[in-house]
């Protein structure tokens, strides 16, 4: 009898039977054989809408038919719960008959489904799998993807795509920037220009448009089959143009104002007025029943105070609560805002610029996102760890995939960076994600500045974002560079016909 090899394999970036899968598992063993399917397949589970089948059929299977059974000796792949396993983890075992797929929760038998996704080799209708057992599990709670819709107005099928990989990435949030001085993306029942009016201020290509309820719906549900949650971002106080310009008793003036088409100016939501504090929870009530998601980011950076400095409404707010300046009417409002997330169960995420100074407490349901590393390094982390807010990681140094490989539009030098430094410098990489006083993960970000249309999202973010899933996703040792770099260019055609195309991941690439 031919002896059995077993190579227990512990690096980052391994190959499985010449399968490289991304984000790598944490450990597997590679044994010889091979599983083949075709014809039908007779799948054991106790539920056939059980979480992660849908992906099996559709992305895994395909055209070959499926036979249900309950009987697991009978069936070529068996789907059971093992509640032993750790939450999102999950383990694969093949051999030449079978394979059975062990997980806890939605998410293990999600990413199981994902990782055979990658394993498969498809041959004339026949379906290929070496034999192995593989164990995962996740190196963090919150791995995120951020897509900006308020300055670039993307398709619902758009978006669907990208929830789609992050879920193939083992990402489980999606954080969608809905509202933007170039546009308000959400419909909002009870002030209904905030869309109509609020969507359509951009004059660029892919700049007009917004979300109706009913596909937002749609998208969050999608979203939740494949285990990603979606974190809408309601940007307040800044960011506001598109909004003021539909209701302008909004702003400090009650003025019209003029859309910047670039940038963002000091007309932001008013803090000294009642009415706006209220039209502000008022909108807040119909996101939460929109998303169920148990975060709503409520944005915070980028709020210049000018009109504040000069508007009676903010100066009467900040005496009428001996308030010291107007940062900490900022922290007022914010507290405000997360107070009453907070009433309806709710956490609310703001970015760091809240904490860059003491002033106004927030309430105990704050998350601070951490982004600002060019400007303000880690000061953002430092005072929300003082403050004891949990934090999710999103350095623009190395995390924000807007930022191209060489320079373009806005973006000098100094606002580029290649897979090797978000691979190997990333400053979100050296945090603690285990235990008391650490993050709670990493969001990696693509945001529209200066007219990312639709057509190149792909290679703003592939291949850099594999980079990024594997510090969110893998724990342990990592390869060095030079071999992660050729499992991505060995890995690369396997993610075009998936329907992402690859742009530059070196800058002497680039240069080319």
């Amino acid at each position: 009898m031919k002896p059995l090899l077993v190579l227990t394999i512990i690096l980052h970036g391994i190959m499985l039977h010449g399968q490289t899968v991304f984000p790598t598992p944490t450990q597997a063993t590679v044994n010889d054989g091979q599983l083949v399917l075709q014809r039908k397949v007779s799948v054991c589970t106790a539920d056939t809408a059980a979480p992660g089948l849908d992906i099996l059929r559709t992305k895994v299977l395909g055209s070959i038919p499926i036979k249900w059974t309950t009987r697991a000796s009978k069936a070529e792949i068996c789907w059971q719960t093992d509640s032993t396993m750790p939450s999102e983890g999950y383990r694969i075992q093949i051999n030449r008959k079978q394979i059975v797929v062990s997980a806890r929760d939605k998410g293990g038998f999600t990413y199981a489904a994902q990782t055979l996704r990658q394993l498969a080799e498809s041959r004339d209708k026949t379906l290929i799998f070496g034999c192995a057992d593989i164990q995962d599990a996740p190196r963090m709670q919150w791995r995120g993807f951020m897509l900006d819709s308020g300055r670039q107005f993307q398709q619902v099928a758009t978006i669907k795509k990208y929830i789609d990989m992050a879920s193939m990435l083992k990402m489980n949030y999606f954080h969608w920037h809905l509202t933007e001085g170039l546009g308000w993306r959400i419909e909002i029942k009870r002030y209904p220009r905030l869309a109509q009016v609020g969507g359509q201020v951009g004059h660029g290509a892919e700049q007009q448009g917004f979300y109706t309820q009913q596909e937002i719906r749609e998208i969050v549900e999608y979203a939740a089959r494949r285990n990603v949650t979606v974190v809408p971002e309601i940007d307040m106080p800044g960011h506001a143009e598109a909004a003021i310009s539909a209701y302008p008793e909004l702003g400090c003036f009650g003025q019209p104002i003029d859309i910047p088409q670039t940038g963002f100016t000091h007309n932001i939501f008013c803090s000294g007025k009642d009415e706006v504090i209220n039209f502000l929870k008022n909108v807040l009530d119909e996101v939460c029943t929109l998303f169920p998601s148990p975060y709503i980011h409520l944005g915070g950076d980028e709020a210049p105070k000018g009109n504040w400095e000069k508007c009676a409404y903010c100066q009467g707010r900040i005496a009428s609560y001996g308030l010291k300046d107007c940062h900490d009417l900022q922290l007022w409002f914010s507290a405000q805002m997360a107070g009453h997330l907070k009433k309806k169960g709710r956490k609310a995420i703001f970015w760091g610029d809240v904490v860059y100074s003491d002033g106004y407490p927030l309430p105990d349901n704050a998350v601070i996102q951490w982004w600002n590393y060019r400007g303000h390094k880690d000061l953002a982390l430092r005072n929300a760890f003082k403050q004891h807010c949990p934090v999710i990681c999103s350095p623009n140094y190395y995390t924000y995939l807007n930022f191209p490989v060489t320079p373009w539009r806005g973006y000098a030098e100094d606002r580029t960076f290649g897979l090797a430094e978000a691979y190997l410098h990333n400053p979100a990489d050296k945090i603690s994600y285990d235990g008391d006083n650490s993050a709670m993960g990493i969001s990696c970000a693509l945001w529209t500045d200066y007219g990312v249309t639709e057509a190149m999202i792909d290679e703003r973010l592939f291949p850099r974002i594999l980079a990024l899933a594997e510090l969110m996703w893998h724990q342990g040792q990592r390869t060095d560079f030079a071999t992660f770099y050729r499992n991505i260019q060995q890995r690369e055609e396997w993610f075009i016909r998936q329907g992402y195309n690859f742009g530059p991941a070196l800058k002497q690439e680039a240069d080319l």
